[in-house]
């Protein structure tokens, strides 16, 4: 113990002054975990459960891509189921009748792949248009909240200018 004083003692440590620092440092501590900490803490997680909940609508609008997808596939598929069907009865026919009549059921088909074919392209479109508008909603959004001030038009134009040229990459 005597080591340990002549030791204070050699680097000018004076035990009142030292117990006053020791204590002077736990109250600014408590102080700053009760008024700063916490606060910046609960700012960190809200950020945190925003990015997951944006995580969690990007996986969600995939998902409605995804099924987008499948109907699209379904549609094209009965397209060819339809139009095998009626390039099949049209062979039928085309035995029964003359060329001309055969080439007329011909054609009828390709029409309708040809509509089915452009019905599909467009309902395409207009989902792949109403999944960037969702996703540029939500990217305006998320960035309003990150960053805790209300967008200005100009600002809102800008995103969504980003985001389209994002997305259509």
């Amino acid at each position: 113990m005597d080591t340990i004083t002549q030791l204070f003692e050699t680097f000018g440590v004076a035990w009142p002054k030292f117990l006053a620092q020791i204590l002077l440092f736990l109250v600014v501590y408590f102080l700053l975990s009760k008024f700063a900490f916490g606060p910046v803490l609960a700012m960190l997680e809200e950020r945190r459960r925003r990015i997951e909940e944006s995580q969690h609508n990007a996986e969600k609008i995939k998902r409605q891509l995804a099924e987008a997808e499948l109907r699209y596939q379904e549609i094209l598929r009965k397209a060819n189921e339809e139009a095998t069907k009626l390039l099949d009865e049209a062979r039928l026919t085309s035995e029964a009748q003359s060329s001309k009549a055969a080439q007329q059921a011909i054609k009828d088909a390709e029409a309708i792949i040809a509509r089915a074919g452009e019905t599909i392209s467009q309902e395409r479109a207009k989902m792949v248009q109403e999944v960037k508008r969702e996703m540029v909603g939500l990217v305006v959004e998320t960035t309003a909240r990150v960053t805790g001030k209300i967008l200005t038009p100009d600002d809102q134009k800008r995103l969504n200018e980003e985001t389209v040229r994002q997305l259509a990459a």
